[in-house]
């Protein structure tokens, strides 16, 4: 019998570390991280426990995998955006869309696994920080390129994309409430309307500020706002 190169038994074990991500997440999403075991990881992945414990060893590491495949779609699209044609004025603000928009999707789409983006923080956050670098660069790319055409005056890119990642990230929850009719439309236009002021104003951007239409939910995500109602509820 012929040995399977090095190059497929990665392939392999990258297919079955995915398969076990998967499990866990349609798992978390419909019963919560907390009442999930390994044996159920197991047995909806259809894999052995001893298998499982090759690739995590506890739960909160398959947790932590869980979110950071979540994230890198995060990344994934802000990269598009960066790489797409427009100015740098327009990219920074499909940029803060795109996050938003995202990020409540993930939320929408992990059923009970969405309060823990919430009620808890610290687990999210340890994840959250290499992905935040990634952004935080994306972010950088932006504002070099309009600094380069002569649009943005960012003495320093470094720290000034720092401090708009971290707005961004604040701004999730007022967006999530919006979508999900937490939040009344002419607060959240106001609150758009001043967030739009101090990024563009924060990076010497003097030309007009044209509004960018947010993305609108999804027929899935509008039939979920009951789940999200009675999951960060309890």
């Amino acid at each position: 019998m012929k040995t399977p190169s090095p190059a497929k038994i990665r392939q392999s074990s990258l297919r079955t570390r995915e398969l076990l991500i998967d499990a866990a997440r349609q798992l978390f999403a419909r019963f919560g991280v907390e009442k999930t075991t390994m044996n159920d990881i197991a047995e909806a992945s259809k894999r052995g426990r001893r298998t499982i414990y090759m690739y995590f060893n506890s739960k909160t590491d398959v947790f932590y995998a869980v979110v950071g495949r979540e994230l890198d779609l995060l990344c994934q699209r802000l990269e598009a955006v960066a790489e797409s044609p427009g100015s740098a004025p327009e990219k920074l603000m499909s940029l803060i869309y795109t996050h938003m928009d995202t990020i409540l999707q993930v939320v929408m789409r992990n059923g009970s696994l969405k309060a823990h983006f919430f009620n808890d923080i610290r687990r999210v956050e340890r994840v959250r920080y290499k992905f935040d670098l990634r952004e935080q660069d994306i972010i950088a790319s932006i504002l070099e390129e309009g600094n380069r055409e002569g649009i943005f005056f960012v003495r320093d890119v470094k720290m000034t994309a720092n401090i708009l990642q971290h707005a961004f990230k604040g701004l999730e929850v007022p967006y999530i409430h919006r979508q999900t009719h937490r939040m009344g439309s002419q607060e959240f236009d106001a609150l758009r309307r001043a967030a739009e002021y101090l990024v563009f104003r924060g990076v010497g951007y003097r030309g007009e500020i044209r509004p960018i239409t947010p993305p609108t939910m999804t027929d899935d995500t509008t039939n979920q706002n009951q789940n999200l109602d009675k999951t960060t509820e309890s």
